[in-house]
């Protein structure tokens, strides 16, 4: 990693340590119930919850899972966040794995994942994140991500700084459709959710088979 990319992810973990508390888990909340029935990602198969906050996304697969599935990986680089998810998830401490880190790239070996989930993070994470999913993901593997509809999302100042550039924000679902398809993802499908005023675009795709191996993301 970079010396910036390392200033910037120091920026972002500081930033969601002070608003973990405070958070707006409940508009989250059904975020992540939602996304994951769009994916349907199953009740056994190797899930990671990519830049996962307070893990709203992890919490809603693991109450579906088998007993002897391994745990879901929840990984954020938000120390505050990732205390706020533990606390939030105590009846099912054994079910997820909880990391403090970077998101890019997950933590995982080259095509071990049945499904990637990024809730509500994709636009700071970047595009590097969309090629590491893919390096991430078992060919025929699939991801699920949110993006906040542009029509709708008004940050904060601060918040708006810490947007990655190359992550245009979809004012429609076929801008959320070409943006996965342009990283090399098949079967993209997305639909708009509104909560209250708010509005988020939701997406799944499919690693494609015969996938091999992959570059790992620069940055």
């Amino acid at each position: 990693m970079t010396r910036m990319a390392m200033a910037r992810s120091t920026t972002l973990a500081a930033s969601f340590d002070e608003v973990a508390e405070s958070y707006d888990h409940a508009y989250h909340e059904e975020i992540a119930r939602a996304l994951v029935a769009w994916v349907a990602p199953g009740t056994d198969g190797a899930v990671a919850d990519a830049a996962c906050g307070a893990g709203a996304v992890a919490r809603h697969v693991a109450r579906n899972r088998r007993a002897t599935a391994r745990p879901v990986l929840a990984v954020d680089l938000s120390p505050g966040m990732i205390a706020v998810g533990r606390a939030r998830a105590t009846a099912l401490e054994a079910a997820i794995e909880w990391r403090v880190g970077d998101a890019v790239p997950l933590p995982v070996a080259d095509h071990s994942l049945d499904a990637v989930f990024c809730a509500s993070s994709l636009h700071f994470l970047g595009r590097r994140a969309l090629a590491d999913w893919r390096r991430a993901l078992r060919p025929g593997g699939r991801v699920g991500f949110t993006l906040p509809l542009a029509t709708h999302f008004r940050p904060a100042a601060r918040i708006s700084e810490l947007l990655a550039p190359d992550v245009p924000l979809p004012r429609s679902t076929r801008d959320a459709d070409e943006l996965v398809a342009a990283a090399g993802f098949t079967e993209a499908d997305s639909r708009v959710l509104a909560i209250g005023a708010r509005q988020a675009v939701l997406t799944s795709a499919t690693n494609p088979r015969g996938s091999g191996s992959l570059p790992r993301p620069v940055g």
